[in-house]
């Protein structure tokens, strides 16, 4: 079950921010937002979608930090009352509608930090889909890194042996030696490199993130949804989360509802069906062996589409890192100069107006937000006066 799971992890103070307050859109909001979301996605080329336990809720999965969230609750010293296990759950209206937005060709790739294996069951591909904290019902080899599905969920976490070997061979036809184990990531293991890999490519060439049902707390996975911000002159970032997020300023839509709800809207928008979850077409129901591993050849075509649009952005904004506390202001040359002074305790940008910083390491960030507010050309001339 899904709090067996968090039993399971290692003893970890710093768990993020709990039980925040959370908000809800009127009905009328939620319908022009998705209307607006809708036109965002059938115009966008690259949609990458970040999820994170608020989509599962619905299926009987506690989330983390709500207001009844298994850290919450864990916190006072309780447990949740909703609690299915991984293996009665099934995928909701979101993982479906997801699904379909992929066969669409509107979603390019989905980036997930939920290990409820639900987006795997719902059919989405390998080819389409990073897990960045693992997923219950995958196994690994020690020795050969090949994953396959399982058709129960592990009942281990923290990427311990399964005690059984790999079901594979070698080349030359001997079988492999290694050892099977679940992929589950404890709270300081490094995420899995080709799953990281392949998110950071998506989201840096995304021109559309979206974030649904994540509080944004669990860094990288908290950061990727704004590579698309960085490195594309008009990108844009969507959160649709009941809680407030770190990044709810950066965003450009922010949609405060039910994930089920949202979604089902903008299918309604989009002109599409909702599919329905066939028990069927679930690979973990299978009887046969699945391989569920990212190719390298994946990961090459990607880091080679990712050179290819964001090296020129890199480039175009390449900033001189010497010492910033001897900054005093930059300058943004157009048709006219942009002039930016700051010193502590403010983060609004202002065009022509004095602004503060929480800290000097965020004059990149401010650049790269200047750059993209103003919409300025490949010619752009960025430079940084300093105190003398």
């Amino acid at each position: 079950m899904s709090c067996s799971y968090a039993d399971g992890l290692s003893p970890y103070e710093n768990k993020g921010k709990l039980g925040l307050q959370e908000k809800f859109d009127s009905s009328q909001e939620i319908t022009e937002k998705a209307k607006i979301l809708a036109e965002w996605i059938s115009h966008s080329k690259h949609v990458v979608i970040h999820t994170g336990a608020g989509i599962s809720t619905s299926a009987g999965i506690p989330d983390f930090r709500g207001p009844n969230g298994v850290w919450t609750l864990e916190a006072r010293g309780m447990k949740p009352e909703m609690n299915v296990s991984f293996d009665d759950a099934i995928p909701t209206k979101t993982h479906m509608a997801l699904v379909k937005l992929i066969q669409e060709g509107k979603v390019q790739y989905i980036v997930s930090q939920n290990i409820d294996g639900l987006h795997l069951r719902s059919g989405v591909p390998r080819t389409h889909l990073a897990e960045l904290h693992g997923n219950m019902f995958i196994e690994q080899c020690s020795l050969c890194s090949r994953q396959f599905i399982r058709n129960s969920a592990t009942s281990s976490v923290g990427q311990k042996s399964l005690k059984k070997s790999c079901p594979t061979s070698k080349h030359n036809g001997r079988p492999c030696r290694g050892q099977m184990h679940d992929v589950i990531l404890d709270w300081e293991h490094n995420l899995p490199e080709r799953d990281l890999g392949m998110a950071d490519f998506h989201s840096c060439v995304a021109d559309l993130s979206i974030c649904l049902g994540t509080t944004l707390q669990i860094v990288p996975s908290a950061n990727l949804p704004l590579h698309t911000k960085k490195y594309g002159k008009e990108g844009k970032l969507v959160i649709c989360n009941l809680q407030p997020t770190k990044h709810d300023r950066k965003a450009d839509l922010l949609i405060h509802s039910y994930i089920d709800d949202i979604m089902s809207q903008v299918m309604n928008f989009l002109g599409l069906d909702m599919p329905e979850y066939n028990k069927d077409n679930d690979p973990t129901n299978k009887k046969e062996l699945i391989e569920w591993t990212i190719s390298e050849s994946q990961v090459r075509k990607m880091r080679k589409l990712y050179e290819e649009i964001c090296s020129k952005h890199k480039q175009r904004n390449k900033i001189v890192k010497d010492d910033k506390s001897l900054i005093n202001n930059v300058k943004v040359k157009r048709e006219s100069t942009l002039e930016i002074n700051y010193d502590e305790n403010c983060d609004n940008i202002n065009d022509n107006k004095k602004f503060k910083l929480k800290h000097e390491n965020d004059l990149e960030e401010i650049v790269d937000s200047i750059v993209q507010n103003n919409s300025v050309s490949d010619t752009l001339s960025i430079k940084k006066e300093v105190k003398e």
